[in-house]
């Protein structure tokens, strides 16, 4: 399996350079050449264990690694979950809820980023070389990350995220690692800013090179590979629990690599009848599956702070395929929205922008409503980013295939947020959580300025 730029440069890379590579050198994501069909394997499929579905979907992407590798780092990977099912699906009333936060950071980016770690780690020790990761996070990635490699051979991180706009939890699980190869940026501007800091530096090809720069963003394609597993291993156990021929998803979406590792598996064969988009007030991409306009605007502070996003970074993996794999045509909408913050699709004969994604909003109001109701009539804690998938899906209108909605953290990580909607203290907790209160914590406060940004992890790697 070979891998492109969705902006149409460079020649196509394998599986590890993909990965060591992170964002293409033309600015562009990478993606697979093509999709593979395993309509015809799903039924061999039922009844395995995380770990070998994983490696039985990987296998068709990951061809530059000997089969006992891939098993090992799959298998080490989750074997720190604390779920024996690593992802396991629980049927709460009319939806089911697929728990993707029994990882060390309470959060389905551990599920990525544990196997990305380990990538890292197997793909240096092969070439001798060191890497120096560079991430934005809104919330979760960054502490994922950081778990991903802390105290990994050849590794060293440097973790962005909007100082003062992550939830305190968050906050204090990134910055009480206080490894040697961990450093944190308190940024002083948003999210969004972030990220553009972080495409800025790897789109300086000489700086690129010269700090060998790495990627764990939701821009490497190892990350959409890694959750991909789960669509097909929660699919496949409701399916076959409700004897229905297909399934639908809600998933809470900041980025959208989460919903596009969906859109991926329904690319593959898996039988999937809607995904539905879920969004907080910052709603860019609802409001473009709607009504074809997307168009950025203020980043709004929520509840759920890993979904305050504006410009989502994934969303050009779904252009790229919607231009019919035209880098030309991708390309041209890239700069138009770059330049003017506004892109406009045409939508297909049907009046859809895409027949697979609905899309749906949940505002502050609605999501503290949703994690009261769903406690009062289940007892089931939501956190606030899986209330605004599960609002969103009970309110899609009628579907007849059975929905599973993405529990993405645990509600451990937002107690503020649980205490406030349900009006009771103490639901939202977890000993991990507890642990973490009397660590002594390290970040640098630095402002939104790509230049200081760039002379900080520089001074950082030539004193390391």
């Amino acid at each position: 399996m070979r891998y492109v730029s969705t902006r149409g440069g460079g020649e196509p890379a394998s599986f590890s350079q993909a990965v060591m590579t992170g964002l293409a050198r033309d600015g562009g994501l990478l993606l697979p050449e093509s999709f593979p069909d395993i309509s015809a394997e799903l039924s061999s499929w039922v009844g395995l264990s995380y770990q070998e579905l994983a490696f039985e979907i990987m296998r068709f992407y990951i061809t530059d690694m000997p089969e006992e590798d891939l098993e090992d780092i799959i298998n080490r990977s989750y074997s720190v979950f604390t779920h024996p099912d690593v992802t396991p699906v629980k049927d709460i009333g009319p939806i089911n809820i697929l728990e993707l936060f029994h990882g060390p950071t309470l959060a389905f980016k551990d599920i990525a980023l544990q196997f990305l770690g380990n990538l890292f780690e197997y793909f240096l020790s092969k070439s001798g070389e060191k890497l120096n990761i560079v991430a934005a996070t809104s919330g979760d990635t960054g502490s994922a990350a950081i778990y991903g490699v802390r105290n990994r051979k050849g590794v060293r991180i440097f973790v962005l995220y909007p100082y003062g706009r992550v939830s305190p939890v968050q906050e204090m699980q990134m910055t009480s690692v206080t490894d040697d190869n961990v450093h944190n940026i308190a940024l002083q501007g948003t999210f969004d800013d972030a990220q553009l800091i972080v495409k800025k530096l790897f789109g300086d090809l000489e700086y690129k090179d010269k700090f060998n720069l790495g990627a764990v963003n939701s821009i490497n394609w190892a990350r959409v590979l890694a959750q991909i597993v789960y669509y097909f291993y929660s699919a496949l156990q409701v399916m076959e629990k409700s004897k229905s021929e297909s399934v639908s998803f809600s998933v809470p979406t900041g980025n959208f690599g989460d919903i596009f590792a969906g859109y991926v598996a329904a690319q593959m064969g898996l039988p999937i009848k809607h995904l539905y988009l879920a969004t907080n007030e910052n709603d860019i991409l609802s409001r473009f599956f709607n009504t074809g306009t997307y168009s950025i605007g203020e980043v709004v502070s929520t509840l759920s702070p890993s979904m305050d996003i504006q410009a989502a970074s994934n969303f050009e993996r779904w252009l790229y395929l919607r231009a019919g794999r035209d880098a030309a045509k991708l390309s041209a909408w890239m700069k138009t929205f770059s330049e003017k913050g506004h892109l406009e699709i045409t939508p297909l004969e049907t009046g859809e922008i895409d027949s697979l994604i609905k899309a749906g909003s949940a505002n502050t109001d609605e999501t503290l409503k949703t994690i009261r109701d769903f406690y009062n009539s289940s007892g089931y804690v939501l956190d606030p980013h899986s209330a605004v998938g599960v609002h969103v899906a009970l309110n899609a209108g009628n579907d007849d295939s059975p929905v599973i909605c993405l529990a993405t953290a645990h509600p451990a990580k937002f107690p503020d947020a649980v205490d406030r909607a349900t009006g009771k203290q103490g639901l939202a907790t977890t000993p991990q959580i507890e642990a973490l209160k009397d660590l002594p914590c390290r970040r640098e406060i630095l402002p939104n300025d790509t230049d200081t940004i760039a002379d900080y992890i520089a001074k950082t790697i030539r004193n390391g």
